[in-house]
């Protein structure tokens, strides 16, 4: 990761977030411009019903175009069909792919409630990014998704 103190917060439908830390499903979508670096870790957040944070993954490279030409570039490997695609980027002008790449599921997942019990939490409508204190706040959350970040961000968040 470029920036050792920060991580991308993901939240994905439960479907999405299983096929990507399963590997079957290597791209993400978005309706918007989203510009992060190669390496940046990704932490999945499952939406309802889960609502947990769920694994791990990196990104490799994003990809920003039309959704058309983010369509042709990565159809096989956004796990969805063209008329779903179609359907989420109806109305859209812009569109990224994030191809990720070395998922990590947590042994347990995170539940909203612990994020909630060690502060304030809140899951982003599409993304956001994590910094320092909202970090240690997930590891703090969960002593096995704790121990994942810091193998993963290279030891920033304390113990």
């Amino acid at each position: 990761m470029n920036d050792l103190d920060r991580a991308m917060l993901l939240s994905v439908h439960p479907r999405f977030a299983t096929a990507i830390l399963a590997g079957s499903k290597t791209v993400e979508v978005r309706r918007q411009r989203v510009a992060a670096p190669p390496g940046t870790t990704v932490v999945l957040y499952a939406t309802a019903p889960t609502m947990a944070l769920v694994g791990l993954a990196r990104i490799a490279a994003v990809k920003v175009g039309s959704p058309r030409e983010v369509w042709r570039a990565h159809c096989t490997q956004t796990g969805i069909s063209q008329r779903e695609f179609d359907d989420y980027m109806s109305g859209a002008t812009q569109a990224s792919g994030l191809t990720l790449e070395e998922p990590q599921p947590f042994e347990e997942p995170v539940p909203l409630s612990a994020l909630r019990a060690t502060g304030t939490f809140h899951p982003p409508q599409s993304y956001r990014y994590l910094k320092g204190e909202a970090l240690r706040q997930v590891a703090e959350a969960s002593p096995s998704a704790g121990t994942v970040l810091r193998g993963i961000l290279g030891d920033p968040v304390p113990a």
